[in-house]
């Protein structure tokens, strides 16, 4: 009770007796009783405001928190699935450069196969968790596919992407690496 005493005789100017019954001397002016009663409404609003705030800024602070760690859950294995794009990379260049190669036909094949097999599995465990490859067919999305060259092409209308030059992944719906594209100009 010592605290209210002394923040009403800081406010108001008023000495408080007996804990039980307040009791109003003047220290300096005379105060009306209502305009103490006024005085304290008014406070009263001001601290119920204040509490609002601090109420409403304490609830905007949770969600917004509560928001980036289901974000934050969710792109979890971002940095993972951009650690393994070269890797696809190199398998697909393997298995473009088996035909390249001084091997017999037969183990070829079966290079191939078992290439093509380990990039499939790969590829599909990859999209299980939400790994997926651009498309890069149509009109080019400057969000979605990086413009490196841009070539004449009787097949193409202007804009339409002719040739994948590197294929683009994302996550979710986040780009992890754009696909580099070359595109038709006329």
């Amino acid at each position: 009770m010592s605290n209210t005493k002394e923040t009403l005789v800081e406010e108001f100017g008023h000495s408080l007796e007996d804990e039980g019954n307040v009791c109003l001397q003047p220290q300096t002016e005379p105060m009306n009783p209502e305009e103490v009663i006024q005085n304290l409404e008014t406070r009263i609003k001001e601290l119920e405001d204040s509490n609002l705030r601090t109420y409403a800024d304490f609830e905007n602070t949770k969600k917004r928190l509560e928001r980036e760690k289901t974000q934050s859950l969710e792109y979890a294995y971002e940095k993972i699935a951009k650690d393994l794009l070269p890797v696809i990379d190199a398998l697909e260049m393997a298995l473009k450069s088996v035909d390249d190669s001084e091997i017999t036909d037969e183990i070829k094949v079966k290079f191939k196969e078992g290439l093509s097999f380990t990039l499939e599995n790969f590829l599909k465990t990859l999209e299980r968790y939400g790994i997926t490859q651009i498309p890069a067919e149509g009109e080019f999305n400057p969000q979605l596919h990086e413009c490196i060259l841009q070539a004449p092409s009787e097949q193409h209308q202007e804009g339409e992407i002719v040739q994948t030059l590197q294929k683009g992944y994302q996550y979710k719906e986040r780009v992890l690496r754009a696909a580099l594209v070359s595109v038709c100009k006329h």
